[in-house]
This record gives C-alpha cells, structure tokens and sequence, in this order.
C-alpha cells in the first residue's frame, strides 16, 4: 500500500475520491470539500488546514481516504474540547494544533474512513488509513487526533488503535413508513399533535408564502437572500459566518437536488431561510436565518417542512443540527452520537479517559430521561434501551 498526505483535495480526481463516498452523502462529496477550500471556508484563515490522507494499491487505484485537517482552535467541531485544551495550558504544553477528522462546521453523522468496497481487505486499508495518521502526529509532535460524528463502522478500528470514544446527544426523525403528514401526525399523543398543527396553523394565519426549492432551482438572487440569513444568524449569535455566497453558489450548481431549500416571503419579499442537504437516505437540517420575529416560522421551516419533504420522498432519517432539546416536542427523539479521540501524552490520556468514564453515563442518563418527553403514543416511542449505544 502507498499512504500519503494530500494538502489539497483538488490534487484528487473528483471520480475517484466520489467513488468511495458512500450513501451519495453531501458533505463527502468533492464538490462539497472542495469549494470549502477554494473559498475559505477552510485554510490559514479558519484554522482548518486540509491533510488528507489518501491509500492505494500498487497499480495507483485509490482503496481509501479518510478527510482530516490540522487544526489550530476548536470552532466548528460541535464536539467541545475547550477544557481539555485549557488543562494542557495550565500544565504549560500545547494543545493546538491537532488534527481532526470531521465535515468542517457540519456535525452529521458519516463515515470518516472511505473505503473502496470492492477492495479484497477493506479493514486492512482502515487500519493502514489509522496507523498512518497516528505516524503524522508522531511526527509533528501533534497532542491529539479526534475523529467526530463517525459511522459505527468505524469505531471499532479506532478504538483498537487506543482512540477513547465519547458520546453526546443529538435530536433525530426516523421514518416508520408513514404514507404522509397526517399519517407521521396520528402516532402523537393528543396534546402533542394539537401543539403541533397550531403552530403550523399561526404560520398560515400570518400570510407568510413558503417555497420548497433544490439548490439548483434556486436563483442566484433566492441564493443572495439565504446566505444574508445565514449571516444574520451568525451576527446575532455572536458567531462567524464562514461561508460565502461563492461556496454556496458554487455547491448548488454541483449538488443540485442534494441541497433541500425554504425560502418564506412576507409582504412580496422574503424574510428567512432553511438551508438543508441530503444523501440518498437523510435529510440533514444546516443553516437558519430570518429578519424578524413571526410565531412558530422556525419550526415549520426548519423541521415541519423537512419533515414532509422526507415522507414525500422516502428518506429514512432526518438529523436537524446539533443540540435543542425543543425538536423532541416536534417529533426528534434523542440519539448518541460519538467521537474517537487519541491523545498522545500518557498523563493526559489517563485524565482524559477518567473524565469520560464519568460523562459517558451522565450523557446516557440524560438522553434515556428526555425520551420520557416523548410526543409519541407510547406504543410508538422507542424503548429506552435504543439510545444505549455501543
């Protein structure tokens, strides 16, 4: 096998690198993580340095990738590291930078080791991926490497490598093979259903239009109105809003159909936006904005319509972003995520480690305890064992 580190994905043909990407999942794609680096969404500038990692064969065919980036913060991960950081400067060592495998500002679940599936042994690419990247940070004197929001798949390689697995809790739909709306409705409790439709009755009441649109359909000015959304989000909260009209115009000409859009227009102009993208089974909720204050429009546009659009066409899974423990209400139930992570000095992977031995049960108790909020009926609401995790 020939591992090696790529600086820049376009140094990848984009047939290649899509032809391991499982499910048609968007944010894998190379159009995706390309245009993040053309347009710096990632680069010097964020913090998020591309490092690649590309194995092949012999013959030069490419059997796997795993994407990952030196990183020199922690903004854009959703898996919080700061006190761990913050613990290595008290102790007078650093911290940054270190590397991450994970779809920058994106916590969706995926894989982060792309494997060829025809490939004679796919585990001895995914390990040969994992022994590579941990001989990088050897080399650079790295404190760690982190892989965020992996498939199942791959903790198992990761943790026999000496990765320490954490957990969190995010808020997912899954589909039980509702024929329609009403249909996903009629399994909530009364009460939950009679919240449920009048908040979807306010937004008809207040005259607002809403529009579902694919990211190719959208126009260039519809695009202009989404990201100043985007962006005023991010100014309210005190955030960056690191990506730019170019990268998202640029993604809806190459995901088209893989980008979900809501546009709401008020008075003939429009007033917010839903940015969603999809694989060929899930729908994945990513950017909100909206200029005023109208009752209920958050929810209808960023997870009732998404809700809709997944039973209309068939999708099995809708991940609508990290954290809110309000999506339980409209139907999200808690689910454990995870992350990998190896850290290199002993003493802080010792503390680390006991750390996680004491969260991992509280994140567990607190995700069993919020499904007891379920909307659900309960002959429809998981048991609890469903959110144990591995």
């Amino acid at each position: 096998m020939r591992l090696q580190r790529v600086n820049r994905l376009n140094e990848i043909a984009a047939a290649e690198w899509d032809a391991l990407v499982p499910d048609d999942n968007p944010f894998l794609s190379h159009a995706f993580l390309d245009a993040l680096e053309r347009h710096g969404g990632v680069g010097e500038t964020t913090g998020w340095l591309p490092w690649h990692i590309t194995c092949r064969d012999p013959t030069g065919r490419l059997l796997g990738v795993a994407p990952l980036y030196l990183k020199f913060n922690s903004y854009g991960e959703f898996v919080f590291d700061w006190g761990w950081a913050e613990a290595y400067r008290r102790h007078g060592q650093p911290y940054y930078p270190k590397l991450v495998s994970a779809l920058p500002y994106t916590p969706a679940t995926s894989p982060r080791l792309l494997l060829a599936s025809d490939q004679a042994d796919p585990a001895a690419t995914a390990r040969a991926l994992i022994d590579f990247i941990l001989d990088e940070a050897h080399r650079h004197g790295l404190s760690s490497v982190h892989w965020l929001f992996p498939a199942s798949a791959d903790l198992a390689p990761l943790r026999a490598a000496g990765g320490l697995l954490r957990q969190g809790c995010q808020f997912h739909w899954h589909n039980r093979g509702y024929r329609d709306f009403q249909d996903f409705l009629d399994t909530f409790t009364a009460k939950r259903r009679k919240t449920l439709n009048r908040e979807r009755r306010r937004v008809r009441e207040t005259g607002l239009e809403l529009a579902l649109l694919s990211g190719r359909e959208a126009s260039e000015a519809q695009w202009q109105h989404l990201h100043r959304f985007y962006r005023a989000t991010f100014d309210r909260l005190g955030g960056v809003a690191t990506l730019s009209l170019p990268f998202f115009l640029d993604v809806a000409a190459a995901l088209g159909e893989r980008i979900v859009l809501v546009l709401a227009r008020a008075g003939g102009r429009e007033v917010a936006g839903a940015i969603s993208f999809r694989s060929a089974t899930t729908l994945y909720g990513r950017h909100w904005g909206c200029l005023a204050d109208y009752d209920s429009l958050h929810f209808e546009a960023c997870y009732y319509q998404g809700l809709e659009y997944c039973i209309d066409n068939g999708l099995q899974c809708f991940e609508p972003g990290a954290q809110g423990e309000h999506k339980i209400a409209r139907g999200f139930l808690p689910a454990l995520t995870h992350s990998v992570h190896w850290i290199a000095d002993a003493g802080f992977r010792q503390a680390i480690a006991a750390f996680l031995a004491r969260e991992t049960p509280a994140v567990q108790a607190y995700a069993r305890n919020l499904l007891q909020h379920s909307p659900y009926r309960d002959e429809n609401t998981p048991d609890a064992p469903a959110v144990a995790g591995p």
